[in-house]
């Protein structure tokens, strides 16, 4: 029974060795073939310093070196922290520091980037990097992937048990840096257990990870394919033709997106519209709401796919999905709660809300996650007792209120509504406010900063800011533009700019954005 989650790798390699596991580009592996790779992975990470408990940092692309790091790290016993390998080094070394990680994987490109942050990141102790660039002149100690793959592991002992933290993935909060979500061994198992069942994944399913590992969805593709003993195919894209290809070429079965992929495959010049694709089974939309239009082109462009409409958030994973005979019907639902799951909706008091009346949405079930790494106040914010049941009945479980309000038809279909805080979710990414606004702040003439998300049927919502200037003429819209680009990712570079005399203010003297989120506001 797989109760870590390098034993989903080690039950498909044993049930079937020669299928073929993961594939990149030209690179082709078996389960066996991945077995021993991680084996000798994670017996090397042992020997350059890694002990159970410790965090290993992945700072990659999607590669065949990213998802064997993934699982070495669970095979070692640590603790594996996916970064997104779009962020910038202040961004990676707040990871890095926050959960104090000890070693790195990564890139000698990336690595060498790093060197202005060494001193904010004590805990790192080595890295690890997988290319055959000179490795640069860096405070620790670094190894060469290929060896520490090379290693004889001999026989290997699990230490760990399911109620172990097994990942940390790094997601931003309704102010300041981002905040670590803590997943066990037994939420990431039982989320891959959960998908399955309502897709159908099997050992004959072909899985696209069009989504990166840093994202709780793009996880679990691969943890439920190597839990059924399918194959993941990783790919890097820039176009929508590059998506479609690889669809076609792989003979892929499932593909699961976000709304900003759907939109690019939905594009009237996308190769989609002119490319039949027999063996796609099911495609499936996460990270925010797909718009009508695009998912009308979807269907007609993809009649015998089955399509599901998903929520989740990376607290508690997936939380609801809309079975595609429903689609028909109710479009914009977001479905009922996913197998082995509870969805309540409360309102402000923790009483169940009447069919159509909006409250919170609070999760409970086995992917409810085990908190927020070194914030223990957040956490017990977020993760509670259940609004209802009797403590003594729920063995100190705790449900996530997820800070996203709802509402239910007369037949318990749930239907997304908003936030009740000012997160930004754009591109699949939930964006803190603060953590733009704090760079905004670092421009010498701005005074004062805020910033919204404006709907956009592309992203879902994209970044405005206003901005109060000491100086009318500096800095300039296409200026703020340019220092945002070189500090963040562009899914947090504002894509526009107003500037203001002064910036609505409530009476305790806050920000007002609700004032900010109607127009017209009067420009300095």
């Amino acid at each position: 029974m797989d109760y870590l989650v390098h034993h989903l790798l080690c039950g498909s390699a044993e049930r079937l060795p020669e299928k073929e596991a993961l594939v990149h580009e030209d690179e082709r592996l078996s389960y066996s073939a991945v077995y021993r790779a991680v084996t000798s992975f994670a017996h090397g990470l042992k020997l350059a310093g890694l002990q159970r408990g410790d965090r290993l940092g992945i700072l990659l692309k999607s590669s065949i070196p990213q998802a064997l790091s993934i699982f070495a790290a669970s095979a070692a016993g640590a603790v594996f922290v996916p970064i997104h390998e779009v962020l910038f080094p202040d961004q990676v070394a707040h990871i890095v520091a926050d959960c104090g990680v000890k070693g790195l994987v990564t890139t000698a490109a990336k690595l060498a980037s790093l060197n202005g942050v060494f001193q904010r990141m004590p805990s790192l102790a080595f890295a690890v990097v997988v290319d055959e660039s000179d490795a640069p002149q860096v405070p620790l100690a670094v190894h060469r992937f290929e060896q520490l793959c090379s290693v004889d592991a001999g026989p290997q002992t699990d230490a760990c048990i399911g109620r172990d933290l097994a990942a940390i993935l790094y997601t931003s909060g309704s102010s300041g840096k981002p905040k670590g979500v803590m997943l066990t061994h037994a939420n990431i198992i039982a989320g891959a257990r959960i998908v399955s069942t309502y897709l159908g994944i099997t050992e004959n399913d072909r899985t696209l990870a069009a989504l990166p590992f840093t994202f709780d969805a793009g996880l679990n593709q691969m943890m439920t394919a190597f839990q059924q003993g399918g194959t993941t195919v990783l790919i890097q894209f820039t176009l929508a033709r590059d998506i479609v290809r690889v669809l076609l070429r792989e003979r892929i079965s499932g593909l699961t997106g976000i709304p900003t992929l759907w939109c690019l495959l939905a594009h009237p010049h996308s190769t989609l519209m002119k490319t039949p694709l027999p063996q796609l089974r099911y495609i499936a939309n996460t990270g925010g709401s797909l718009p009508q239009n695009v998912l009308a082109t979807l269907m007609q462009a993809l009649p015998a796919t089955a399509v599901f409409l998903m929520y989740g958030l990376t607290e508690a994973f997936r939380s609801t999905y809309l079975p595609p005979d429903e689609l028909d019907r109710r479009p914009n639902s977001i479905g009922k709660a996913v197998p082995n799951t509870e969805i309540l909706v409360v309102d402000r008091d923790g009483k169940p809300c009447a069919p159509w009346e909006v409250g919170e949405l609070v999760h409970r079930g086995p992917t409810v996650a085990a908190g927020y790494w070194g914030k223990p106040e957040l956490t017990d914010q977020v993760f509670r007792p259940h609004p209802w049941m009797p403590p003594e009945l729920l063995h100190r479980e705790t449900v996530c209120y997820s800070g996203d309000l709802v509402k239910t038809d007369d037949e318990g279909f749930l239907y997304y509504v908003g936030r009740k805080d000012s997160m930004i979710k754009s591109s699949g990414f939930r964006i803190s406010p603060t953590e733009v606004e704090e760079v905004l702040l670092q421009i010498g003439t701005v005074l004062e900063a805020a910033v919204i998300g404006v709907p956009d049927d592309l992203v879902g919502q994209h970044i405005k800011a206003f901005v109060v200037s000491s100086d009318p003429g500096s800095p300039n819209g296409q200026a703020i533009s340019r220092h945002c680009s070189n500090k963040l990712p562009r899914h947090m570079v504002p894509k526009e700019v107003e500037f203001l005399e002064e910036l609505p203010k409530t009476p305790n003297g806050k920000v007002d954005y609700s004032a900010l989120k109607v127009s017209p506001i009067k420009p300095n």
